[in-house]
């Protein structure tokens, strides 16, 4: 089975790019990767520079060697690179969703006042969530730990813990990435239901 015309003409000049890409990232020159596919290095040379034509079985082989799969290797490139934030007016955010895993969304926050003391208060649910920081900088209350998270850095934890953020100093702006469960939980507390219950402090 071979790569064929028009459109595939484009795929096929892509995949020899991403090819080559991939073989100079690795760090291994056209004898190396050529020993790996088991082909030779002129072959591999010619299948690079378009001069060979690309078999399936060159393909496997080559993703393989290039530790990809065969769909990652002969993607197409995407025609949504660039998206628009939805904006959220009742609660002062833009969100984007993340293609690639429809189930985690960004949102682009900025903060005012600092987080609730109170671990009541506290959100607790299932799931994962990631921030950054972009300007200002922020306190992330964690269970009965406080962090201070400046501009440029980052935070990472599991949302079954008691958490809140918000400002230290002054105004800060963070974007968040939330998986699934994270952004649900998020969702209730912003429409008004209540989040998971925290648990109890330990004494």
């Amino acid at each position: 089975m071979l790569l064929v015309t028009q459109e595939a003409g484009e795929l096929d000049g892509l995949v020899r790019k991403r090819i080559r890409a991939l073989r100079v990232a690795q760090g291994w020159s056209l004898g190396e990767l050529a020993s790996r596919v088991k082909v030779s290095q002129s072959t591999l040379s010619r299948i690079e520079n378009g001069q060979r034509r690309l078999t399936l079985d060159q393909l496997v082989a080559l993703a393989r060697a290039l530790d990809t799969t065969l769909d990652q290797l002969v993607e197409t490139a995407a025609d949504d690179v660039i998206s628009s934030p939805v904006i959220d007016a009742a609660h002062s955010l833009m969100r984007w969703p993340v293609k690639a895993d429809p189930g985690m969304t960004v949102v682009r926050q900025r903060m005012t006042d600092p987080p609730p003391e109170n671990l009541a208060r506290m959100r607790a649910h299932p799931g994962r969530e990631w921030l950054v920081v972009l300007s200002g900088t922020a306190t992330l209350l964690l269970g009965n730990r406080r962090f201070r998270i400046e501009t440029n850095q980052a935070a990472e934890f599991p949302t079954m813990l008691p958490h809140a953020i918000g400002a230290e100093g002054g105004p800060c702006e963070i974007l968040g990435i939330f998986d699934r469960d994270a952004r649900r939980g998020h969702q209730r507390g912003e429409d008004g239901a209540p989040a998971a219950p925290a648990p109890p402090r330990k004494a």
